[in-house]
């Protein structure tokens, strides 16, 4: 069986990739950055060290490499022959790996080939779908996209080798009624697990470990902590973190159904691994990327407005997008274009054009005055 992941970084080595040699696949790894691609290349092994309660070390074989940027022929050829593509590139990246999916799909013959956006998103395989069938629809019989929910914390890395060091948590949740709509068998994939309703999963990592990390990182740079485990160690932290994440579990628990117990030890749990003392994290690399986290359908507006549009309050999730506004690392461009946005628009404008909330929906005035509250710094 053949995979192939575009993204050669650290959660496609150490999380996606790792899971489908387990599997059985022989993975291909498609990246920009040559120097990486060149280790791929020349390597024969890395290893995967996850550490934690249950600690152990896996040694991935059977992979090979391509540079898009170099060969974009090769590239395409390989998702032409895959049984499974994967991808882990960031959701605001997709668009730009898309041609070579779509060139492969038009050298394609036979079954449908799986196609699973691993990515911090909602939906993120149908926005991958969009991207690649943008002007070739007659493609779409080729290939299954197939959403997925995936989970494990990964720290920065020695960028100038291959092995991995990760948490021993994971989880990659896949929709199964992709393939029964699609007409093909799910892709056997052990270490997965297949569902029937994604959308649930999908939210309780979003709303749990991605609002919950993102709480800590943005508290933790105003407070001038440098790592995520120091940040939880400041109590008024911790307590923002909690409270931000008892207004996800209302909304989690009373949307899905979820066991209230059995969520709130999902939640003890996440904020556990933020504190691992094997995975150092600092609150700047976290924090990165502000305006996306701080857009309609990610980690804090989304559940937020959907417990304001239940009658309900979400004022500790306000408070942490509050917080997140003040964010302006030096060397992140999106937290200096969110500075100078918060310069240069109105409050309301600034809502509207960073959150695309409705100036009608009723989180949007209280959004409004944090914003208000954040100039006036």
């Amino acid at each position: 069986m053949r995979a192939v992941h575009f993204g050669a970084g650290n959660i496609g080595r150490g999380f996606v990739g790792l899971i489908l040699h387990r599997a059985g696949f022989e993975v291909t790894f498609v990246d920009v950055n040559a120097e990486l691609i060149g280790m791929l290349q020349s390597a024969d092994a890395y290893r995967v060290r996850e550490v934690g309660p249950e600690a152990r070390i896996h040694t991935v074989t059977g992979f090979s490499g391509i540079d898009s940027s170099a060969d974009p022929e090769a590239a395409a050829r390989a998702v032409a022959e895959a049984d499974v593509v994967t991808c882990a590139v960031g959701p605001s990246a997709m668009r730009f790996i898309a041609p070579a999916i779509r060139a492969g799909l038009e050298q394609r013959e036979g079954a449908p080939v799986v196609v699973m956006a691993c990515e911090n998103a909602i939906g993120a395989s149908d926005t991958l779908r969009e991207h690649v069938l943008d002007g070739a629809p007659e493609l779409a019989d080729r290939a299954v996209f197939a959403n997925t929910a995936v989970d494990r914390i990964i720290p920065p890395q020695d960028p100038h080798g291959l092995d991995v060091v990760v948490e021993d948590f994971f989880e990659w949740s896949i929709d199964r009624a992709a393939f029964e709509r699609g007409g093909i068998a799910a892709p056997e994939i052990g270490d997965a697990h297949f569902v029937d309703d994604l959308g649930p999963y999908i939210e309780r990592k979003l709303f749990t470990v991605n609002t919950g990390h993102a709480t800590t990182a943005y508290a933790g740079w105003v407070a001038g902590a440098g790592t995520i485990a120091a940040a939880l160690e400041l109590p008024e932290i911790r307590a923002a973190v909690e409270a931000a994440l008892t207004d996800t579990s209302r909304l989690l628990v009373a949307k899905h159904g979820f066991d209230e117990a059995e969520h709130a030890a999902y939640v003890a749990r996440a904020i556990a691994r933020f504190e691992n003392p094997a995975l150092p994290d600092t609150c700047e690399r976290i924090g990165r990327q502000p305006l996306r986290k701080l857009s309609r359908h990610e980690r804090f507006v989304e559940p937020a407005a959907q417990l304001v549009d239940r009658g309900e309050s979400a004022d500790a999730l306000v408070a942490a997008f509050g917080t997140a506004l003040r964010f302006d690392a030096p060397g992140d461009e999106q937290a200096l274009e969110l500075q100078e946005l918060l310069r240069s628009l109105d409050p309301a404008a600034f809502v509207a054009r960073v959150t695309g909330l409705e100036a009608e929906h009723p989180l949007t005035a209280r959004l409004v005055e944090v914003v208000r509250e954040a100039r006036a710094r």
